[in-house]
């Protein structure tokens, strides 16, 4: 019989899936406890406060999307596809069956939530560097001029593709904001 994940897990299983769904200010740490079936010390044992347990929900998040990225850019067949790999992580993440809808990305959804200096927002912060970083390597990839300034474009606009389709309920954005890539990537 296998057994159950641990309370750490569990409790972040239960934050991604409330902090998601409700916001983070609107879930309480009674209901996390509730939802996880674990002890309230068991929370205090794996995170020293909820403001902990919010900063390890955004780097596994982090972590969830990079997985996602990674599958993506191992499928592609070029190096344009492996740039175009960033927008088919974003719509991978938009597809997943949430609890209330598609409400954006969660990361930026808790950066809101959360106050200038929190940790979390620092791990926002660097997720979306990150998202840069990885941009202007795939792009250079691609041998277009300008990589870095290309690279940047395609940023934004997955960025606010990202918030368009949060917004809407609906990933239509993010589809449009790719082709708009494609053409970008074929044109530079």
């Amino acid at each position: 019989m296998p057994r159950a994940p641990a309370a750490r897990e569990r409790l972040l299983d239960v934050a991604a899936k409330r902090f998601y769904a409700d916001g983070i200010a609107a879930t309480g740490i009674d209901r996390l406890v509730a939802d996880a079936g674990v002890a309230k010390m068991s929370l205090y044992n794996n995170f020293a406060s909820k403001d902990e347990l919010v900063t390890a929900y955004l780097h596994r998040r982090h972590a969830e999307w990079l997985g996602l990225l990674e599958a993506r850019v191992a499928r592609a067949g070029s190096a344009r596809e492996r740039a175009l790999a960033v927008f088919d992580a974003y719509l991978d993440h938009a597809e997943m069956a949430y609890e209330r809808g598609f409400r954006g990305c969660g990361l930026l959804n808790g950066a809101a939530e959360l106050p200038v200096g929190h940790p979390g927002r620092l791990a926002v912060r660097e997720h979306k560097q990150e998202v840069r970083d990885l941009l202007v390597e795939l792009v250079t990839a691609t041998g277009v001029g300008e990589p870095e300034e290309l690279a940047e474009h395609l940023y934004l606009l997955v960025e606010g593709a990202v918030v368009s389709a949060g917004l809407e309920g609906s990933p239509a954005q993010i589809h449009r904001a790719r082709a708009l890539a494609s053409g970008l990537l074929a044109a530079g």
